[in-house]
Protein backbone atom coordinates (compact mmCIF):
# COMPACT_ATOMS: atom_id res chain seq x y z
CA UNK A 1 0.00 0.00 0.00
CA UNK A 2 1.33 3.19 -0.98
CA UNK A 3 1.57 5.97 2.06
CA UNK A 4 -0.85 7.99 0.36
CA UNK A 5 -3.61 5.12 0.64
CA UNK A 6 -2.40 4.59 3.99
CA UNK A 7 -3.20 7.78 4.78
CA UNK A 8 -6.24 8.50 2.84
CA UNK A 9 -7.51 5.02 4.85
CA UNK A 10 -7.13 6.71 8.31
CA UNK A 11 -8.48 10.22 7.77
CA UNK A 12 -11.79 11.37 6.11
CA UNK A 13 -12.42 14.62 4.71
CA UNK A 14 -14.66 17.05 6.09
CA UNK A 15 -15.05 20.18 4.39
CA UNK A 16 -12.19 20.22 2.83
CA UNK A 17 -10.19 19.33 5.24
CA UNK A 18 -8.73 15.69 6.54
CA UNK A 19 -10.07 14.05 9.82
CA UNK A 20 -9.41 10.81 11.61
CA UNK A 21 -12.13 8.10 11.64
CA UNK A 22 -14.94 8.56 14.64
CA UNK A 23 -13.35 6.16 16.90
CA UNK A 24 -10.21 7.16 16.74
CA UNK A 25 -11.51 10.63 17.75
CA UNK A 26 -13.99 9.21 20.47
CA UNK A 27 -10.74 7.39 21.71
CA UNK A 28 -8.41 10.53 21.73
CA UNK A 29 -11.54 12.97 23.31
CA UNK A 30 -11.45 10.07 26.21
CA UNK A 31 -7.65 10.48 26.86
CA UNK A 32 -7.72 14.41 26.87
CA UNK A 33 -11.02 14.28 29.42
CA UNK A 34 -9.19 11.97 31.51
CA UNK A 35 -6.28 13.64 31.64
CA UNK A 36 -8.00 17.07 32.44
CA UNK A 37 -9.66 15.74 35.21
CA UNK A 38 -6.53 14.26 36.54
CA UNK A 39 -5.34 18.20 35.58
CA UNK A 40 -8.30 19.86 37.43
CA UNK A 41 -7.89 17.06 40.71
CA UNK A 42 -4.22 18.26 41.05
CA UNK A 43 -5.11 22.09 41.04
CA UNK A 44 -8.17 21.07 43.54
CA UNK A 45 -5.86 19.81 45.95
CA UNK A 46 -2.75 22.72 45.61
CA UNK A 47 -6.16 25.33 46.69
CA UNK A 48 -7.05 23.25 49.42
CA UNK A 49 -3.97 22.92 51.09
CA UNK A 50 -3.81 26.87 50.74
CA UNK A 51 -0.57 26.76 48.85
CA UNK A 52 -2.08 28.08 45.73
CA UNK A 53 0.42 30.91 44.08
CA UNK A 54 -1.42 33.50 42.40
CA UNK A 55 0.10 35.85 40.07
CA UNK A 56 -0.67 39.77 41.24
CA UNK A 57 -1.14 42.41 37.78
CA UNK A 58 1.75 45.01 38.08
CA UNK A 59 0.57 48.25 36.52
CA UNK A 60 3.36 50.30 36.67
CA UNK A 61 7.95 50.13 36.59
CA UNK A 62 9.45 47.93 39.05
CA UNK A 63 10.70 49.67 42.61
CA UNK A 64 9.84 50.43 45.78
CA UNK A 65 6.50 51.65 44.86
CA UNK A 66 4.19 50.16 42.38
CA UNK A 67 0.58 50.00 41.00
CA UNK A 68 -1.49 47.26 41.49
CA UNK A 69 -4.05 46.07 39.24
CA UNK A 70 -7.63 46.19 41.73
CA UNK A 71 -5.53 48.45 44.46
CA UNK A 72 -6.27 51.91 45.39
CA UNK A 73 -3.37 54.04 44.78
CA UNK A 74 0.37 53.53 45.23
CA UNK A 75 1.49 50.23 47.13
CA UNK A 76 4.87 50.19 49.06
CA UNK A 77 6.60 46.95 47.08
CA UNK A 78 8.58 44.54 49.61
CA UNK A 79 9.10 41.41 47.37
CA UNK A 80 10.88 42.29 44.66
CA UNK A 81 14.43 41.10 44.19
CA UNK A 82 15.58 44.75 43.01
CA UNK A 83 18.02 45.18 45.91
CA UNK A 84 19.74 48.10 45.12
CA UNK A 85 16.58 49.72 43.09
CA UNK A 86 18.67 50.00 39.84
CA UNK A 87 15.49 48.06 38.17
CA UNK A 88 14.11 51.38 37.24
CA UNK A 89 17.70 54.08 37.42
CA UNK A 90 17.19 56.44 34.71
CA UNK A 91 21.09 55.58 33.88
CA UNK A 92 19.88 51.89 33.86
CA UNK A 93 17.08 52.63 31.96
CA UNK A 94 18.48 54.87 29.01
CA UNK A 95 21.49 52.39 28.48
CA UNK A 96 18.44 50.02 27.22
CA UNK A 97 17.29 52.10 25.28
CA UNK A 98 20.39 53.46 23.54
CA UNK A 99 21.07 49.61 22.97
CA UNK A 100 17.58 49.07 21.69
CA UNK A 101 18.03 51.77 18.93
CA UNK A 102 21.65 50.89 18.13
CA UNK A 103 21.29 46.66 18.18
CA UNK A 104 18.08 46.20 17.75
CA UNK A 105 15.61 44.08 19.69
CA UNK A 106 17.21 40.98 19.10
CA UNK A 107 19.42 38.78 17.80
CA UNK A 108 17.21 36.13 16.09
CA UNK A 109 20.20 33.52 16.96
CA UNK A 110 22.25 32.02 19.19
CA UNK A 111 25.69 33.13 20.30
CA UNK A 112 28.11 30.94 17.79
CA UNK A 113 26.04 30.92 14.86
CA UNK A 114 25.40 34.99 14.41
CA UNK A 115 24.08 36.34 17.64
CA UNK A 116 27.21 37.45 19.30
CA UNK A 117 27.86 41.63 19.33
CA UNK A 118 30.34 44.00 20.81
CA UNK A 119 28.20 44.98 23.74
CA UNK A 120 27.85 40.75 24.99
CA UNK A 121 31.75 40.70 25.35
CA UNK A 122 32.03 43.87 26.70
CA UNK A 123 29.67 42.80 29.65
CA UNK A 124 31.31 39.51 30.30
CA UNK A 125 34.85 41.27 30.61
CA UNK A 126 33.03 43.86 32.92
CA UNK A 127 31.40 40.65 35.30
CA UNK A 128 34.88 39.20 35.16
CA UNK A 129 36.15 42.15 36.42
CA UNK A 130 33.68 43.00 38.90
CA UNK A 131 33.89 39.06 40.37
CA UNK A 132 38.34 39.25 40.09
CA UNK A 133 37.75 36.34 37.99
CA UNK A 134 39.63 35.10 34.44
CA UNK A 135 36.66 35.23 32.17
CA UNK A 136 32.45 34.69 31.98
CA UNK A 137 29.93 33.27 30.07
CA UNK A 138 26.21 34.85 29.60
CA UNK A 139 23.70 33.08 29.55
CA UNK A 140 19.37 33.58 29.16
CA UNK A 141 19.44 33.34 33.32
CA UNK A 142 20.87 32.08 36.07
CA UNK A 143 19.43 28.68 35.85
CA UNK A 144 20.10 28.22 32.50
CA UNK A 145 24.25 29.05 33.72
CA UNK A 146 23.28 26.53 36.72
CA UNK A 147 21.62 23.83 34.14
CA UNK A 148 24.56 24.09 31.78
CA UNK A 149 27.80 23.65 34.24
CA UNK A 150 27.66 20.42 36.15
CA UNK A 151 27.22 18.34 32.81
CA UNK A 152 29.98 20.24 31.49
CA UNK A 153 32.32 20.19 33.99
CA UNK A 154 31.84 17.03 35.79
CA UNK A 155 31.80 13.35 34.25
CA UNK A 156 31.16 9.58 35.86
CA UNK A 157 34.68 9.48 37.74
CA UNK A 158 34.17 13.03 39.83
CA UNK A 159 32.02 13.65 42.33
CA UNK A 160 29.83 16.58 43.46
CA UNK A 161 28.76 17.52 47.09
CA UNK A 162 26.10 19.62 47.52
CA UNK A 163 24.42 21.93 50.62
CA UNK A 164 20.63 19.77 51.22
CA UNK A 165 19.09 23.43 50.40
CA UNK A 166 20.75 24.77 47.72
CA UNK A 167 18.40 26.29 44.50
CA UNK A 168 16.58 24.29 42.34
CA UNK A 169 18.33 25.21 39.45
CA UNK A 170 21.14 23.60 41.32
CA UNK A 171 19.44 20.26 42.36
CA UNK A 172 17.95 20.71 38.22
CA UNK A 173 21.73 21.41 36.87
CA UNK A 174 23.13 18.64 39.11
CA UNK A 175 21.05 15.85 37.98
CA UNK A 176 22.11 16.28 34.15
CA UNK A 177 25.74 15.50 35.37
CA UNK A 178 26.57 11.70 35.40
CA UNK A 179 28.84 12.45 38.82
CA UNK A 180 28.41 10.91 42.13
CA UNK A 181 26.21 13.16 43.87
CA UNK A 182 26.27 13.52 47.57
CA UNK A 183 24.10 15.96 49.56
CA UNK A 184 25.13 17.24 52.87
CA UNK A 185 22.97 18.61 56.07
CA UNK A 186 22.17 22.61 55.54
CA UNK A 187 25.51 24.66 56.15
CA UNK A 188 26.92 21.71 58.34
CA UNK A 189 30.38 21.53 58.07
CA UNK A 190 30.90 18.19 60.16
CA UNK A 191 28.36 16.38 57.63
CA UNK A 192 30.81 18.16 54.51
CA UNK A 193 33.79 16.92 56.14
CA UNK A 194 32.38 13.15 56.35
CA UNK A 195 31.61 13.95 52.36
CA UNK A 196 34.51 14.53 51.59
CA UNK A 197 36.13 11.55 53.14
CA UNK A 198 33.24 9.64 51.22
CA UNK A 199 34.43 10.55 48.51
CA UNK A 200 38.18 10.58 48.31
CA UNK A 201 38.30 8.63 45.17
CA UNK A 202 37.08 10.51 42.93
CA UNK A 203 38.80 12.34 39.92
CA UNK A 204 37.57 16.23 40.53
CA UNK A 205 35.06 17.09 43.57
CA UNK A 206 33.08 20.14 43.79
CA UNK A 207 31.28 21.67 46.83
CA UNK A 208 28.03 23.43 45.82
CA UNK A 209 26.39 26.15 47.81
CA UNK A 210 24.20 29.31 47.48
CA UNK A 211 26.22 31.72 48.92
CA UNK A 212 22.78 33.59 50.00
CA UNK A 213 20.11 30.67 50.49
CA UNK A 214 17.19 32.86 49.11
CA UNK A 215 14.19 31.45 51.11
CA UNK A 216 15.97 32.06 54.67
CA UNK A 217 18.24 34.63 54.33
CA UNK A 218 21.19 32.89 55.96
CA UNK A 219 24.51 33.02 54.43
CA UNK A 220 26.92 29.91 53.76
CA UNK A 221 30.10 29.41 55.98
CA UNK A 222 32.19 30.24 53.08
CA UNK A 223 35.66 30.13 55.48
CA UNK A 224 35.20 26.74 56.86
CA UNK A 225 33.81 25.20 53.43
CA UNK A 226 36.87 26.42 51.59
CA UNK A 227 39.40 25.41 55.05
CA UNK A 228 37.47 22.16 54.21
CA UNK A 229 37.80 22.21 50.14
CA UNK A 230 41.31 22.95 50.48
CA UNK A 231 42.54 20.14 52.76
CA UNK A 232 40.98 17.46 50.66
CA UNK A 233 41.60 18.95 47.28
CA UNK A 234 38.11 20.48 46.45
CA UNK A 235 36.71 23.05 44.30
CA UNK A 236 34.44 25.16 45.66
CA UNK A 237 31.13 26.52 43.18
CA UNK A 238 28.59 29.31 44.84
CA UNK A 239 25.32 30.69 43.66
CA UNK A 240 25.43 34.20 44.22
CA UNK A 241 22.23 35.37 43.06
CA UNK A 242 21.05 36.56 46.33
CA UNK A 243 24.31 38.27 47.47
CA UNK A 244 26.07 39.77 43.83
CA UNK A 245 26.09 43.76 44.01
CA UNK A 246 25.47 44.55 47.85
CA UNK A 247 27.43 41.86 49.75
CA UNK A 248 30.70 42.65 51.13
CA UNK A 249 32.45 46.33 51.14
CA UNK A 250 32.16 46.86 47.89
CA UNK A 251 29.40 44.63 46.76
CA UNK A 252 31.08 41.82 45.30
CA UNK A 253 29.24 39.42 47.24
CA UNK A 254 29.23 36.69 50.08
CA UNK A 255 32.77 35.60 49.03
CA UNK A 256 34.17 39.34 49.55
CA UNK A 257 31.88 39.47 52.87
CA UNK A 258 33.64 36.34 54.24
CA UNK A 259 37.32 37.62 52.82
CA UNK A 260 37.79 34.33 50.13
CA UNK A 261 37.18 35.36 46.48
CA UNK A 262 40.53 34.19 46.09
CA UNK A 263 39.58 30.78 47.37
CA UNK A 264 35.81 30.34 45.56
CA UNK A 265 36.86 28.62 42.30
CA UNK A 266 33.75 29.42 40.59
CA UNK A 267 30.77 31.71 40.77
CA UNK A 268 27.31 31.57 39.21
CA UNK A 269 24.95 34.54 39.41
CA UNK A 270 22.14 36.65 37.74
CA UNK A 271 21.55 39.81 36.00
CA UNK A 272 17.83 39.99 37.02
CA UNK A 273 18.03 41.16 40.71
CA UNK A 274 20.42 43.65 41.81
CA UNK A 275 22.03 44.44 38.26
CA UNK A 276 19.38 45.89 36.70
CA UNK A 277 16.32 43.27 37.26
CA UNK A 278 15.84 42.58 33.77
CA UNK A 279 16.80 39.16 32.81
CA UNK A 280 20.08 36.92 32.01
CA UNK A 281 22.67 35.06 34.36
CA UNK A 282 26.52 34.13 34.27
CA UNK A 283 29.14 32.41 34.79
CA UNK A 284 33.01 33.40 36.00
CA UNK A 285 35.81 31.05 36.80
CA UNK A 286 38.73 29.99 35.06
CA UNK A 287 39.23 30.76 31.45
CA UNK A 288 39.75 27.04 30.71
CA UNK A 289 36.27 26.25 32.24
CA UNK A 290 34.49 29.14 30.41
CA UNK A 291 35.68 28.22 26.84
CA UNK A 292 34.57 24.53 27.15
CA UNK A 293 31.30 25.81 28.76
CA UNK A 294 31.25 28.18 24.86
CA UNK A 295 31.70 24.34 23.42
CA UNK A 296 29.41 22.19 25.33
CA UNK A 297 27.07 23.73 27.28
CA UNK A 298 23.57 23.24 26.31
CA UNK A 299 22.00 25.83 27.59
CA UNK A 300 24.23 28.75 25.87
CA UNK A 301 25.19 26.39 22.82
CA UNK A 302 21.02 26.27 22.49
CA UNK A 303 19.75 29.26 23.81
CA UNK A 304 19.15 32.68 21.57
CA UNK A 305 21.31 35.55 22.43
CA UNK A 306 20.58 38.01 25.60
CA UNK A 307 18.91 40.78 23.62
CA UNK A 308 20.58 43.94 23.21
CA UNK A 309 18.06 46.39 25.62
CA UNK A 310 18.96 43.79 28.68
CA UNK A 311 22.28 43.89 27.81
CA UNK A 312 22.67 47.23 27.75
CA UNK A 313 20.88 48.05 31.25
CA UNK A 314 22.99 45.11 33.24
CA UNK A 315 26.04 46.60 31.70
CA UNK A 316 25.13 50.28 32.84
CA UNK A 317 24.80 48.62 36.42
CA UNK A 318 27.59 47.10 37.00
CA UNK A 319 29.49 49.61 35.51
CA UNK A 320 27.75 51.89 38.73
CA UNK A 321 29.05 49.34 40.78
CA UNK A 322 32.61 49.49 39.26
CA UNK A 323 32.62 53.50 39.98
CA UNK A 324 31.11 53.57 43.84
CA UNK A 325 29.96 50.93 46.36
CA UNK A 326 27.54 53.92 47.80
CA UNK A 327 24.69 52.40 47.13
CA UNK A 328 25.50 48.78 48.24
CA UNK A 329 26.81 50.38 51.69
CA UNK A 330 22.97 51.83 52.35
CA UNK A 331 22.00 48.29 52.74
CA UNK A 332 22.93 47.03 55.78
CA UNK A 333 21.35 50.13 57.90
CA UNK A 334 17.88 49.48 56.50
CA UNK A 335 18.46 45.92 57.02
CA UNK A 336 19.14 45.87 60.26
CA UNK A 337 16.01 48.43 61.09
CA UNK A 338 13.45 46.02 59.80
CA UNK A 339 14.86 43.03 61.54
CA UNK A 340 15.22 44.91 64.78
CA UNK A 341 11.82 46.28 64.45
CA UNK A 342 9.82 43.21 64.10
CA UNK A 343 11.60 41.14 66.11
CA UNK A 344 10.65 43.67 68.94
CA UNK A 345 7.02 43.41 68.03
CA UNK A 346 7.10 39.83 68.73
CA UNK A 347 7.40 37.97 65.04
CA UNK A 348 10.36 35.57 64.18
CA UNK A 349 12.80 36.57 61.34
CA UNK A 350 14.97 33.98 59.96
CA UNK A 351 18.71 34.20 58.40
CA UNK A 352 20.68 37.13 60.33
CA UNK A 353 21.72 40.47 58.23
CA UNK A 354 20.59 39.92 54.70
CA UNK A 355 17.51 41.53 53.22
CA UNK A 356 16.07 38.82 52.96
CA UNK A 357 13.52 38.95 55.83
CA UNK A 358 11.53 35.88 56.05
CA UNK A 359 8.80 36.41 58.67
CA UNK A 360 7.79 32.54 59.66
CA UNK A 361 4.87 31.64 60.24
CA UNK A 362 4.13 27.94 59.63
CA UNK A 363 1.34 27.14 58.24
CA UNK A 364 0.38 28.11 54.58
CA UNK A 365 -2.68 29.38 54.28
CA UNK A 366 -1.94 31.88 57.20
CA UNK A 367 0.85 33.13 55.08
CA UNK A 368 -1.11 33.49 51.78
CA UNK A 369 -4.20 35.35 54.07
CA UNK A 370 -2.00 37.80 56.07
CA UNK A 371 -0.07 38.55 52.50
CA UNK A 372 -3.83 39.60 51.16
CA UNK A 373 -4.40 41.54 54.13
CA UNK A 374 -1.00 43.48 53.95
CA UNK A 375 -1.95 44.70 50.41
CA UNK A 376 -5.18 45.98 51.72
CA UNK A 377 -2.94 47.87 54.14
CA UNK A 378 -0.93 49.04 51.18
CA UNK A 379 2.03 46.99 51.14
CA UNK A 380 3.13 44.25 48.65
CA UNK A 381 4.44 41.06 49.90
CA UNK A 382 4.09 37.20 49.02
CA UNK A 383 3.32 34.15 51.48
CA UNK A 384 5.62 30.93 50.56
CA UNK A 385 4.58 28.02 51.16
CA UNK A 386 5.58 24.26 49.92
CA UNK A 387 6.84 23.50 47.75
CA UNK A 388 9.10 26.59 47.44
CA UNK A 389 9.63 25.87 51.32
CA UNK A 390 9.44 23.24 53.35
CA UNK A 391 5.83 22.02 54.66
CA UNK A 392 5.35 23.48 57.93
CA UNK A 393 8.08 26.37 56.61
CA UNK A 394 5.54 28.68 55.46
CA UNK A 395 6.31 32.45 55.66
CA UNK A 396 5.98 36.24 54.10
CA UNK A 397 9.61 36.57 52.51
CA UNK A 398 10.07 40.28 53.16
CA UNK A 399 13.18 41.85 51.33
CA UNK A 400 14.69 45.20 51.96
CA UNK A 401 16.00 47.31 48.99
CA UNK A 402 18.70 50.19 48.89
CA UNK A 403 15.15 52.35 47.37
CA UNK A 404 13.16 51.53 50.77
CA UNK A 405 13.04 54.63 52.82
CA UNK A 406 13.08 54.64 56.67
CA UNK A 407 9.36 55.91 56.88
CA UNK A 408 8.60 53.02 54.00
CA UNK A 409 10.11 50.04 56.24
CA UNK A 410 8.38 51.86 59.58
CA UNK A 411 4.78 51.84 57.06
CA UNK A 412 5.54 47.88 56.44
CA UNK A 413 6.38 47.05 59.84
CA UNK A 414 3.18 48.87 61.27
CA UNK A 415 1.00 46.82 58.64
CA UNK A 416 2.54 43.73 59.86
CA UNK A 417 1.88 44.15 63.43
CA UNK A 418 -1.76 45.41 62.41
CA UNK A 419 -2.23 41.98 60.62
CA UNK A 420 -0.64 39.78 62.92
CA UNK A 421 -2.70 41.09 65.83
CA UNK A 422 -5.48 40.60 63.83
CA UNK A 423 -4.83 36.42 63.19
CA UNK A 424 -3.04 36.05 66.64
CA UNK A 425 0.69 35.91 65.52
CA UNK A 426 1.37 38.85 67.55
CA UNK A 427 0.10 40.46 70.93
Amino acid sequence: MSLGAAVRGFVRPVGGMLRPPAPVLRRSYAALAEARSILENELDGIRVAGTWKGERIITSKQGPQINVDGSRGTILNFCANNYLGLSSHPEVVQAGIDALKTYGAGLSSVRFICGTQDLHKNLEQKLAQFHEREDCILYASCFDANAGLFEVLLGPDDAVLSDELNHASIIDGIRLCRAKRLRYKHMDLSDLETKLKESQSSRVRLVVTDGVFSMDGDVAPLQGICDLAEQYGALVFIDECHATGFLGQRGRGTDELLGVMNRVHIVNSTLGKALGGAAGGYTVGPKPLIDLLRQRSRPYLFSNSLPPPVVGCATRAVELLLESNEIAQTMTAKTMRFRNKMTQAGFTISGSAHPICPVMLGDARLASVMADDMLKLGIYVIGFSYPVVPKGKARIRVQISAAHTDEDIDRCVDAFIQTGRKHGVVS
